[in-house]
């Protein structure tokens, strides 16, 4: 880490600044979070403060340059009591180590992670992005098969900004509409992830088509993004090829969503994975685990995605996501209140409820619940 502030000072010494250059823009919030697990009558209390930089500076028309750091304060019964807390909450999958524990005890734990940190150079049709980026292939909102590079749970609604890739990204526009990329990344173990992406509009839907491979599979993909009578209609599938001939999968995501008259908003998406589990599930670990990916977006062969939004007034905005699994009939209930106290202070009341039977996707967590005021700069 410390080589790493040695770099970015080195990078920022060799240019010189003027205020216009430069913006900088963030967060600081706090999240109180309950944990009621169903297996027991203790309840969990934790708590989370972070603090967001997002720093740019334009040293020139063509060039700019991306830092973005999260320093993240988490204490309380569920730090302590989570298996591994520290150890995941530091977990750096970049070829670049950009996450460090500053101190920690039984129960709590002060760490940084910097998860923007590059350069973008842009000229005439032409675009070269080089350093941890967010690099989101990504047409549905919640299941995406086609984000080999950056995959996140849904459920992680506090992390908006969504992790960053060790990557080289380069862009050409073929004209307004159409480009080539061609992006590559490299892991902790340093394998590399590559893929070729064609974007395209044709019967006013954008279209995208990719080819490419990851550490385990040469991946074949694409998806849509168009609307059908006012209705957005959206949609993506990714073959996963096994190199090493140990299992071939294909997931697809199809996606909708509608705006009413009266500002209701209407989504709704359904997943098929093809190594699904048709039964009983059994994934206690699904919502702690690392190995979240478009490969891996759910365990059950079959899952449906609903939501809801209504802004009751222009300061409160309420919504209910729920997430189904029919193959072993549990499911998941999201409810949340989102207040405007101020134009940058914001409070977020949340709960999330997993419902169902033992050894099922969803019934073996019991129920969370959140409340988190935010400070935007």
């Amino acid at each position: 880490m410390k080589k790493i502030i040695f770099l970015i000072i080195l990078i920022f010494s060799s240019f010189s600044f003027s205020q216009s250059q430069i913006e900088v823009n963030g967060y600081l919030q706090n999240m109180q979070t309950v944990w009621a697990p169903k297996l027991t009558d203790f309840w969990m209390f934790s708590n989370s403060i972070t603090n967001r930089f997002n720093f740019t500076y334009y040293p020139s028309s063509n060039l700019t340059f991306n830092l973005g750091m999260r320093n993240i304060f988490d204490y309380g019964e569920f730090v302590s009591m989570v298996p591994n807390y520290n150890e995941s909450a530091i977990y750096d999958d970049g070829i670049l180590n950009l996450t460090t524990e500053v101190t920690s005890n039984k129960s709590a734990i002060l760490y940084s992670n910097i998860d923007r940190l590059n350069l973008f150079y842009s000229a005439n049709n032409f675009e070269l992005q080089i350093g941890r980026q967010r690099v989101n292939l990504g047409i549905n909102s919640v299941w995406t098969p086609n984000d080999i590079f950056n995959s996140s749970s849904f459920l992680n609604f506090d992390y908006l900004e969504k992790p960053g890739s060790d990557a080289i990204r380069i862009q050409y526009h073929l004209d307004y509409a159409s480009s080539i990329q061609l992006i590559t990344k490299a892991n902790k173990a340093k394998q590399l992830t590559f893929a070729a992406i064609y974007k395209f509009n044709q019967w006013d839907y954008d279209f995208q088509t990719l080819a490419g491979l990851t550490e385990d599979d040469y991946i074949f993909g694409g998806g849509w993004s168009g609307d059908i009578l006012g209705a957005g209609f959206t949609g993506e599938a990714t073959y996963f090829n096994s190199r090493n001939k140990f299992n071939d999968i294909f997931l697809s995501s199809i996606g909708t969503n509608y705006t009413f008259s009266n500002s209701l908003f209407l989504m709704c998406e359904f997943l098929y994975n093809s190594n699904g589990i048709v039964g009983k599930v059994n994934s206690i670990n699904n919502l702690f685990n690392l190995e979240y990916s478009a490969k891996n977006l759910s365990p059950a062969r079959y899952s449906i995605f609903t939501s809801l939004q209504y802004p009751i007034t222009p300061l409160f905005n309420a919504s209910s996501s729920s997430n189904f699994k029919s193959s072993d009939g549990s499911f998941f209930v999201n409810p949340s209140a989102d207040i405007s106290i101020s134009q940058d202070v914001y409070i977020l009341i949340s709960g999330q409820f997993f419902l169902g039977g033992n050894y099922t996707e969803w019934g073996e967590y019991g129920q969370f619940y959140y409340l988190r005021i935010k400070w935007n700069f």
